[in-house]
């Protein structure tokens, strides 16, 4: 079991940035991938960025590539999401997740957190 707990969200003006932390419980997180998802509102679910147990491997949606960056300190058991360059339409909640296998699907995530909330200004 792990449990996720997301924290950084904020307001931000255009063009700005924001660094998402997720805090988890237990002494497996350095067994698990690691995502971020979010949600805007009357949307889906999207994945925004991953990153495999030993940070080796990393995956982000083309809407982010090259803006954010998804990190790891499996020391801190905690995983980071650096946004940089935001735009207005990259407001959302935004969930950490944990998966036992690598991937960008939702459904491949086991464990979520309650979400935290990004509002961009334009």
């Amino acid at each position: 079991q792990v449990q996720l707990v997301e924290s950084g969200g904020g307001l931000v003006q255009a063009g700005g940035s924001l660094r998402l932390s997720c805090a988890a419980s237990g002494r497996t997180f350095s067994s698990y991938t690691m995502g971020w998802f979010r949600q805007a509102p009357g949307k889906e679910r999207e994945f925004v960025a991953a990153v495999s147990s030993t940070a080796i491997i990393t995956h982000y949606s083309d809407s982010v590539k090259g803006r954010f960056t998804i990190s790891r300190d499996n020391a801190k058991n905690t995983v980071y999401l650096q946004m940089n360059s935001l735009k207005p339409e990259d407001a959302a909640v935004y969930y950490c997740a944990a998966a036992v296998r690598f991937g960008v699907e939702s459904g491949r995530y086991d464990f979520w957190g309650q979400g935290t909330q990004v509002t961009v200004s334009s």
